[in-house]
């Protein structure tokens, strides 16, 4: 009964540092994920933009609104060493520092307990510790952007030997790069396990798990997968960290000829054992969030609902089985690249049942087009159009000829920065509200939304058309390529679009800062949504529940004929 007590009554005398910097409170927590989030999807973000830069117009002068004054030691071009440190680090962060922390650590933090009806994180100080441990990591990875020999350039999976001294990268960015992970995926298995032990031990009373939220079930199911395969990636960046620094040779190639045990195919088995579950733990917290939002703005139960949460479990078994899909050219056996195969296209069938049940939500709904709503119905196309190009990559036969091309870049945008950011979008604009009492601005968030769809998938998009063409990734300069000269038009069309897509990141920026100081006030539950985040006023106390609310009913009880109104709170009895 003591889980998640600890801190539930606030001292109102605490201390600013002890309030706002080392805070307990999970939802103070949750702020701090979002802000570093924010800030490292923006950086992120301006590496993309460079990137196109290059693809579009190759070895010409980065502009002025560029920031092209940082590359004035290589006359004002990205160079190819820097091109390659721009996409290995644009891949890290986004993927690890972006992603991770504004929808699992943030809205994980902040939304779990109060959507369980708990007071806290079942381990306050642990949660604690495991931003501060993310904080260290992040300390780490910029510290690679001011050693002579620059950041990481062995792409974001950082094979070896490429990554490696011998014959590979010999600049110790690469070795702060893997510490920095190493850090992160400590941050990550320490909040795993309070996200994992909160919503197993401290659900309220009534709160079955089949009464719980599927924005619960999303972070939950993800959090059990951090738990099981962080480590198996942390324990292969330590050998790769061993082997840069002690002189090991777990991946240093050449080992098996010469009698040794060394294999650097092993660390893209170990890589990809964690790689592929980590898609579904990128996305699985934005299904959770659409499934909940499509119902709240369509006035009526989820369709589907427990199937829907059984589907997402499935995925999560099934997501572990399938890693050899990424490596169907490193000369894997036919009858384990059909295994491979068969199980990579079996886990389409859970994602179509659920995909089905977003549209039955929103049949004959009572269609609410607010912000959260268009990001939500962007997650629907998006992730359709990158589910089924998936199915290309899966098969043996077209992934040989598709495999590591534009192609897969597209697919894999589709897929996750497309459908996780659109589902952080929706997450930001419908939880605004409780996290900081004000409401972002409607009109700038639609004009957000249109100009990030449209431009969004005209990037990437004519990425799988390059990508079908012959046009590889990682490719410093696409027109030294005879065969790749037809498709200049097409790679600057692509960078325009990008950066037009930049510049309403920009404005949705804007609209979160002028939100926060001069936004319209909130109403308790704007969205008259039913989920137990909503009964209680802002700000939120520390503890969060005067009493712990007894649950009634699921989250999803819109539109019932036995009610007065056309929601009920799950606190409330329906009689």
């Amino acid at each position: 009964m003591g889980l998640g007590m600890e801190g539930a009554e606030m001292n109102s005398n605490e201390s600013f540092w002890k309030k706002y910097i080392f805070s307990t409170d999970h939802k103070m927590i949750g702020k701090q994920y979002l802000w570093l989030g924010i800030f490292f999807l923006l950086f992120g973000g301006f590496q993309a933009m460079l990137i196109r830069w290059q693809l579009a117009y190759p070895e010409q002068p980065v502009p002025w609104w560029l920031f092209g004054f940082l590359f004035e030691a290589d006359g004002g071009i990205i160079s190819p060493d820097v091109y390659n440190q721009l996409f290995t680090m644009h891949g890290t962060i986004m993927i690890f520092w972006a992603i991770t922390p504004i929808l699992i650590s943030a809205f994980g933090n902040f939304v779990i307990p109060l959507q369980i009806g708990a007071r806290d994180m079942a381990f306050p100080t642990l949660n604690m510790l495991s931003f501060w441990t993310m904080f260290l990591a992040s300390v780490v990875l910029l510290l690679s952007y001011v050693i002579p020999d620059g950041v990481a350039s062995g792409g974001w999976t950082s094979y070896p030997p490429l990554s490696l001294k011998e014959g590979g990268i010999a600049g110790e960015g690469q070795t702060l790069w893997t510490l920095a992970l190493v850090f992160a995926g400590t941050s990550t298995m320490m909040g795993a396990i309070n996200f994992v032990i909160t919503v197993i031990r401290l659900r309220a009373p009534g709160m079955t798990y089949f009464r719980m939220p599927l924005t619960v079930w999303g972070l939950w199911l993800t959090s059990i997968l951090n738990a099981i395969f962080v480590p198996v990636i942390a324990a292969g960046l330590i050998m790769l960290l061993l082997d840069r620094t002690l002189g090991t040779q777990f991946f240093l190639a050449g080992r098996l000829a010469a009698g040794g045990g060394g294999d650097p195919l092993l660390f893209q088995h170990v890589f990809w054992i964690f790689g592929h579950p980590e898609v579904y733990i990128l996305i699985l917290p934005a299904w959770g969030i659409v499934s909940d939002l499509l119902s709240v703005f369509s006035r009526k139960p989820a369709f589907g609902y427990k199937v829907t949460a059984i589907c997402m479990s499935t995925i999560v078994v099934l997501s572990t089985l399938v890693w050899g899909h990424h490596m169907y050219t490193t000369g894997m056996s036919p009858l384990l690249g059909k295994s491979f195969m068969f199980l990579t296209l079996l886990i389409s069938i859970p994602s179509s049942i659920f995909f089905f049940n977003w549209l039955g939500t929103m049949w004959r709904g009572s269609l609410h087009f607010d912000p959260p709503m268009l990001y939500s119905m962007g997650v629907i196309w998006v992730f359709a159009l990158g589910g089924l190009t998936g199915l290309y990559n899966a098969t043996v036969t077209a992934d040989i000829y598709l495999h590591d091309t534009m192609f897969v870049v597209g697919h894999f945008h589709y897929t996750m920065a497309a459908s996780v950011l659109f589902g952080g979008f929706a997450a930001i604009s419908f939880w605004f509200p409780k996290l900081f009492g004000r409401m972002l601005n409607d009109l700038s968030s639609k004009i957000h939304f249109w100009g990030t769809f449209i431009t969004l998938n005209l990037v990437f998009f004519n990425m799988m058309a390059l990508g079908y063409a012959g046009h590889h990734r990682r490719i410093y300069n696409p027109s030294e390529y005879e065969f790749l000269r037809p498709l200049m038009d097409t790679n600057q069309f692509i960078s325009i679009a990008a950066f037009i897509l930049g510049a309403f990141q920009i404005l949705y920026l804007i609209n979160i800062v002028w939100s926060l100081y001069k936004g319209k006030k909130a109403e308790k539950n704007p969205w008259k949504a039913n989920t137990l985040e909503w009964s209680v006023d802002f700000p939120v106390p520390h503890g969060n529940f005067q009493t712990i609310p007894t649950v009634y009913h699921g989250p999803h009880e819109y539109s019932n004929p036995k009610t007065a109104d056309d929601w009920t709170p799950q606190s409330v009895e329906i009689k």
